[in-house]
């Protein structure tokens, strides 16, 4: 296994200069991808801002087309009013807005990034979209800094799958999150017989795809980290050896 401190530098690398490009007007790829241009030769999108075609996303709008996801988890995390929502590795803030707009004044969004480019970005695009109820946070998904028990879902954009260490990341995703609060995330998983040349190689760490876990990892890291009722639904693929999919959780 690579070093965990050498894959999160070159994760941080990398948005960092995908924030810089976004800022600037440019769009980057979520990383190497099958695809050229995050789409299918077909036209279908496989990362970034295509995948929100057709969704509500407000005034998010322009934090969205910086997106470098894999999903939309706001369309499957059944947000209310007045919840407090965590969005794990934040980047330019797209989902965070969302989030915000539909848990109302009454409740809040929170975006955690370790990117400090990523941060001034998503600050800019709230403050561009006049949302007020969302706040970003700089820390890392090992070491969340957010009080037990404070928040009611979970989220996170294909960011999950980039941590060298995911039971850690897990366990501090449940321990910020209320008894039967809910975890929905879009995350890449990958197939059993990815070979280990692609899991090995960190560049593919920052493009979503050596990181990541099996469905059966998934699974069952979940189970052992303080999550119950695991629902993975695959969307589509992201690679030869992985698909991206929905996970949900419900905090035991």
């Amino acid at each position: 296994m690579s070093d965990p401190i050498v894959i999160r530098e070159e994760v941080r690398r990398r948005y960092a200069e995908s924030a810089r490009a976004a800022a600037e007007g440019a769009t980057s790829c979520c990383g190497p991808s099958l695809y050229d241009q995050n789409v299918t030769p077909d036209g279908r999108a496989v990362f970034g801002a295509g995948l929100y075609a057709g969704a509500d996303t407000g005034a998010a709008g322009a934090a969205v087309e910086a997106s470098l996801g894999c999903g939309v988890p706001t369309a499957v995390a059944d947000l209310a009013a007045g919840e407090i929502v965590l969005d794990l590795g934040a980047g330019a803030g797209g989902d965070a807005l969302i989030s915000a707009r539909r848990v109302g004044p009454t409740g809040r969004a929170i975006g955690l990034d370790m990117t400090q480019e990523m941060l001034d970005l998503a600050r800019r695009n709230a403050a561009d979209a006049g949302v007020t109820n969302v706040e970003f946070l700089h820390g890392y998904l090992e070491e969340i800094p957010l009080p037990d028990a404070s928040v009611d879902v979970v989220i996170s954009n294909c960011v999950i799958n980039l941590a060298a260490d995911k039971g850690i990341v897990l366990a501090e995703a449940a321990r910020v999150t209320r008894p039967g609060g809910r975890f929905a995330v879009s995350d890449v998983v990958a197939d059993t017989d990815m070979d280990e040349g692609t899991r090995a190689d960190v560049a593919a760490h920052t493009g979503c795809i050596a990181g990541a876990l099996t469905e059966q990892e998934y699974r069952d890291l979940l189970t052992a980290n303080g999550w119950g009722e695991v629902e993975i639904r695959y969307t589509h693929a992201v690679h030869e050896h992985a698909q991206a999919a929905i996970v949900r959780a419900v905090r035991t």
